[in-house]
């Protein structure tokens, strides 16, 4: 499990813009990871005390759909595990000698200083497995996720193309995600609402999703301040049902950022909308999650990933 990295931001219910307020300053926010559920969808799919880990089936299904296929789990213990953090395969790229590569998004603090593309190994769903041979952080991204965590993203470049993760996903280019359902997908630390994320609801190296509302959107800043929050990120809040939870809803969990979230668009079908980021407290009932947002790393991912597919 990665290292946890810390945010602290003022929240009243609801996480409020910066176009709203000033500076803010209050909950501590941490890498994120799988999902945390309802309690009462966990206990529908056969969780309970002494089978914690048997309450996801839903959640395991969603994952599955096709339209998530190219959600990658990574490992750095050379496969022994892969719970570690997520990526999600964007295109297969030319390389220096002309063989192609596959591309992976992940996020930029799945890697310490000093760390390359080569920390981890990464795998798709249908179980091949690639080696990373180059690895680009968003310059933006310092590593203070006060700050920049709709930064935190990177660029994998992997020795051999990916060919059995359906086709290469789209990436939303839009401004439209606010109050819009997203689908979140990864690998790592499960958990259920009244008790937040734990290891005994775990299922190693099987992905899950759940779904929620964007509840906050922060645009960029321009130019980024220096000791403020740049801005580019996405947020959703975990709801009880009684609070107008729908039944997949869920949170993010801590053990292995870098999945993606994604959002149905009514011309280009499903996009991924945002890099799963960080996340405050337990990831209980009333906690947050947030993403870095897509649309706004568009010319980055671009500029070395040319052939990387944007709608929206």
């Amino acid at each position: 499990m990665r290292s946890l990295l810390r945010r602290r931001r003022l929240l009243s219910g609801a996480l409020v813009p910066a176009a709203l307020v000033p500076a803010v300053l209050g909950l501590a926010f941490r890498p994120a990871g799988a999902v945390v559920v309802l309690d009462s969808t966990w206990r529908a799919e056969g969780g309970r005390p002494g089978r914690e880990s048997e309450g996801f089936g839903a959640h395991e299904a969603l994952a599955r759909q096709p339209q998530f296929a190219s959600v990658m789990s990574l490992s750095e213990d050379d496969g022994e595990s892969w719970d570690t953090a997520s990526g999600t395969w964007i295109g297969n790229m030319a390389g220096p000698n002309g063989s192609l590569q596959g591309v992976v998004l992940t996020s930029g603090h799945n890697f310490e200083p000093g760390e390359g593309a080569d920390n981890f190994l990464y795998r798709t769903l249908g179980g091949t497995v690639r080696r990373g041979v180059r690895l680009d952080t968003h310059p933006l991204y310092n590593r203070n996720n006060k700050e920049r965590s709709g930064y935190d993203a990177a660029i994998v470049r992997l020795d051999r193309a990916v060919t059995d993760a359906g086709p290469a996903p789209a990436l939303y280019a839009g401004r439209d995600e606010k109050g819009r359902q997203i689908v979140m997908v990864g690998y790592g630390t499960r958990g259920i609402g009244s008790v937040g994320e734990n290891e005994d609801y775990n299922n190693p190296g099987v992905p899950a999703a759940a779904t929620n509302m964007v509840d906050e959107v922060m645009d960029a800043v321009v130019p980024p301040p220096r000791d403020d929050d740049a801005g580019n990120w996405l947020q959703v809040t975990l709801r009880r049902e009684s609070e107008g939870a729908d039944r997949l809803d869920g949170l993010l969990g801590a053990g292995d950022s870098g999945g993606s979230a994604w959002m149905r668009t009514q011309r280009f079908g499903w996009a991924i909308v945002g890099i799963n980021a960080n996340g405050n407290g337990d990831s209980a009932y009333g906690d947050q999650s947030e993403f870095a947002r897509v649309s706004g790393l568009r010319s980055w991912i671009l500029r070395l990933a040319p052939g990387a597919r944007f709608v929206g």
